[in-house]
């Protein structure tokens, strides 16, 4: 079988959010695709030849059609099947998760790498990021996620990068004044959805036998 093909990286956020999509999407229509894991020092040269931006993630669909924004992978995978319930008011979801990319993750980055931006200190880029966070607090002080109940489009987008924010100071994030946000955190990262995405696989080299995803529906 002639199967679309995903160049990812297991800790990338980027890669996280369309891996979320496909495996959501796979548990409603049993299609799976291949999965070549990339080490981001030594990218392969398949992935450049068909992507010239060479970073993850990358879809290559059977058809030679080549995909390389998360969030395009993330919405090519949710128009595969007619019954998810990801996209209600996907113009407002998408509104968020450009602010999510474009204002948070900058600030974002230059948190998690102070020392590479001494302009700031590290405290600066925190007050700068959490300007995000606590809108996403007060959405979900209404709902038990971004835009109801449900997960969404928005949630599986905006997550990794919120779980990568936790990340740099666990201590400081348990202890700041988001409960709702570290709930629904919390519940992202102890979901199927998500612990199923996380498995881990040796680096894709050229004539290796294909990697399944996800590796159960």
């Amino acid at each position: 079988m002639n199967r679309h093909i995903l160049f990812s990286f297991r800790r990338c956020p980027y890669a996280m959010r369309a891996r979320l999509a496909i495996s959501y999407t796979s548990e409603l229509t049993g299609q799976t695709l291949e999965l070549r894991e990339v080490v981001l020092k030594n990218k392969p040269q398949a992935m450049i030849d068909v992507s010239a931006k060479a970073t993850v993630p990358v879809l290559v669909l059977n058809d030679g059609q080549v995909i390389d924004e998360s969030l395009d992978i993330m919405l090519w995978a949710l128009h595969q099947s007619a019954q998810h319930t990801w996209l209600k008011n996907v113009d407002e979801q998408l509104a968020l998760i450009n602010q999510c990319d474009n204002e948070f993750k900058p600030w974002l980055d230059k948190y998690k790498y102070a020392d590479r931006h001494p302009s700031h200190s590290q405290a600066y880029y925190c007050e700068q990021a959490v300007v995000f966070l606590a809108q996403l607090e007060q959405r979900l002080a209404a709902n038990d996620n971004l835009f109801e109940e449900t997960p969404c489009l928005a949630d599986a987008a905006i997550f990794p990068f919120v779980r990568q924010f936790a990340h740099v100071d666990k201590a400081w994030f348990e202890q700041a004044p988001y409960p709702y946000l570290q709930k629904w955190l919390a519940v992202w990262i102890d979901s199927p959805l998500f612990k199923g995405i996380m498995n881990k696989y040796v680096p894709w080299e050229p004539n290796q036998a294909a990697v399944l995803f996800p590796e159960t529906i």
